[in-house]
């Protein structure tokens, strides 16, 4: 799954689309993996994921994750209706 990351938000949630990536705001700053510590944590929670794992983009706000341990249909699902 592609997620746009925005950082030092005034708090995390996840909001919807950006160019097709999931956008998610984090309230944690983009220091020592603070920021991608946290965003790991809202997509588990949310989704049901047994496990997050950030493929590609930890210097970037555009980061490649996968889920596991749970269906892509159910964790798109799931993860919309946290941004809705």
């Amino acid at each position: 799954m592609t997620v746009w990351a925005v950082p030092r938000a005034s708090r995390t949630e996840i909001v919807g689309l950006h160019d097709g990536a999931l956008r998610v705001c984090l309230a944690a700053p983009p220091e020592a993996g603070k920021a991608n510590r946290e965003l790991e944590t809202i997509l588990k929670t949310t989704s049901g994921a047994a496990a997050v794992e950030l493929l590609s983009g930890s210097t970037s706000r555009k980061k490649t994750l996968v889920l596991r341990g749970v269906d892509p249909v159910d964790a798109r699902r799931l993860l919309n209706a946290g941004g809705a």
